[in-house]
């Protein structure tokens, strides 16, 4: 599959991929028809994706299931007045319709825009507002329904609600004002395949962003963002068509897009599907060894709980290739895992505007902790606040060209804002607002957003590069690093902690200065937090981010206050 839309598929080196990686692009490209109905056409058998759930239900699609499941799902919404550039809300979590319905949308040429369960009110009405959102589809799921029924009188584009069952609870009566997906889907006329579904340039997903400020951004991305994924699935993942493959996230992120749908069917590789409600180390250990996965990626908390299992317990001998992104990745976690397992962890960074920017792929030699190097279907740049090249070690924000063409997988731009779009689009780069540095091997490392960075006595500190080394300590659970001002120094690092649930009763000034001194010796001894304050929880967004922004106003209200 992955030669229609590669010069050259097959890479020795890091060298070859630098320089030989040039992908076809079709006239019009979709994912759906060009992918998936081309592989059931080639391999219809093939098992594309398994589909489980904590409730005991087992579902295995093959390409031609896909194919005709999808067909019929585009004929349904065909039928509920779905069409071209339509944009249509999915609030599905893991269950099996987000797939179907991904694909269904992108053959109508429609605009999926995934979305958490976990939306209140106001969310809903600021997204169906602002995307003009034509149709919700989502879960049968009681504070969901409820969420969007209190949101539509002030959701005037809405015209169509749908609820979904599992299927073990297929028969289950959806709310008033839902169509009921589970007894109308097969119910509609045959698909009829629109004569044009879209061009390359049209937008086919939007995903809501939800910064440390502000109100979420609307990150539109065309068709071609799919075939960006290829390098994702096929040389980061290092997948292929006897893998299957499991991505630890919620359909409502952009990592299920990344993990569990473009970049692994290029690859004809089964993506698999655990549907649960609150993980565990042990459940997804426990699929690892049923359903024997062969390929793994989830960020670097997954990884720190599953180390603490007993692997003894496990039969994990079919797992070869493992992935990690969303944070840098502790050294000592690395280890564990490697001594435990016998597997590199290799990381790889990306947002959701893009896909993935910098990565450590089969060639390289993981360096735990870095976000490796620069996918080559992007031009990475470092530069400094002046517009200049940073040189090695130092540290500059990260920076892709635009040129004469967008890069295939760059966002188009943020839907209905062009002031945040010339914001980052401009100077001929798309500016990504993280801060990091290269090495003189060519790996990328972390620091942090640009809005975060600490000015200290003359020191420009990474909030990230102190969090990394706090969560070192076993007291640590979760941390946030902020700046906060000082009449000498300008502004002094504060480290805003929860503690694990053996540590809360030391709380006070001797657990302060250990962690204060843990962090001189594990980073440079003038980033360590002169203020330290235990909380049980910190401020974050709805995608789970934290908000840095909310503790510095909340330290600059008490200082107001003085």
């Amino acid at each position: 599959m992955i030669e229609r839309f590669l010069s050259q598929t097959q890479f020795a080196s890091e060298k070859d991929f630098k320089k030989n990686l040039h992908f076809i692009i079709p006239e019009e490209f979709n994912f759906a028809y060009d992918v998936m109905d081309e592989w059931a056409k080639e391999q219809p058998e093939r098992l594309a994706l398994l589909w489980t759930s904590e409730r005991g239900e087992e579902i295995r699609f093959t390409f031609k299931d896909l194919k005709e499941q999808s067909d019929q799902v585009a004929a349904y919404y065909q039928s509920l007045g779905i069409g071209h550039d339509d944009k249509v809300m999915l609030i599905l979590k893991r269950h099996y319709q987000w797939w179907l319905s991904m694909l269904a949308l992108c053959k109508l040429g429609a605009v999926a825009i995934p979305a958490t369960h976990m939306l209140t009110k106001h969310d809903l009405v600021y997204r169906n507002q602002r995307a003009s959102v034509k149709a919700i589809i989502c879960v049968n799921d009681d504070y969901v329904t409820a969420q969007i029924r209190a949101a539509m009188p002030e959701s005037p584009t809405v015209k169509t609600l749908v609820a979904v069952n599992s299927p073990a609870q297929a028969d289950l009566p959806v709310p008033e004002g839902f169509h009921d997906w589970n007894r109308e889907w097969r119910q509609t006329p045959p698909f009829r395949r629109p004569e044009h579904a879209n061009s390359n340039e049209d937008t086919m997903l939007m995903y809501f962003t939800s910064g440390t400020s502000g109100e979420p951004k609307m990150v539109a991305h065309d068709h071609l963002y799919a075939l960006g994924h290829l390098t994702t699935g096929v040389y980061w993942h290092n997948l292929d068509a006897d893998s299957v493959h499991l991505t630890v996230a919620d359909t409502g992120w952009g990592k299920a897009v990344w993990g569990k749908l473009y970049g692994q069917w290029f690859a004809g590789a089964t993506v698999f599907v655990y549907d649960h409600e609150k993980f565990t180390a042990e459940k997804i250990l426990r699929q690892i060894e049923k359903y024997r996965i062969t390929s793994f990626c989830a960020p670097p908390t997954i990884y720190r709980f599953m180390i603490q299992e007993n692997f003894a317990n496990y039969d994990l001998s079919s797992l070869k290739y493992c992935t990690t992104a969303g944070e840098a990745l502790e050294p000592a976690v690395y280890q564990k895992f490697h001594e435990l397992t016998g597997i590199k962890l290799m990381e790889g960074f990306g947002q959701t505007e893009t896909t993935m920017t910098l990565g450590t792929f089969p060639w390289n030699e993981p360096r735990p902790g870095s976000m490796g190097k620069p996918n080559p279907q992007y031009d990475v740049h470092l530069l400094k606040p002046d517009g200049t090249e940073c040189e090695d070690g130092e540290k500059g924000e990260l920076c892709i060209v635009i040129g004469d063409r967008k890069p295939i997988g760059l966002f188009k731009y943020y839907y209905r804002d062009e002031a945040k779009t010339k914001d980052v689009w401009h100077d001929g780069y798309y500016h990504t607002g993280d801060l990091a540095w290269r090495d003189q091997d060519g790996y990328y490392w972390f620091v942090g957003r640009a809005d975060d960075v600490i000015k200290s006595s003359g020191y420009r500190i990474g909030p990230f590069e102190v969090e990394s080394a706090l969560m070192q300590h076993p007291a640590v659970v979760e941390c946030a690093v902020t700046g906060v001002p000082d009449p000498v120094r300008g502004m002094v690092v504060k480290a805003t902690v929860i503690l694990a649930g053996e540590y809360k009763t030391r709380a006070g000034e001797e657990l302060i200065k250990e962690l204060q001194s843990f962090v001189k010796r594990e980073t440079a001894p003038y980033k360590y937090p002169r203020v330290i304050e235990f909380v049980d929880e910190l401020p974050k967004t709805i995608s789970g981010k934290i908000r840095r922004v909310e503790i510095r106003e909340k330290d600059q209200n008490k200082e107001s206050q003085i």
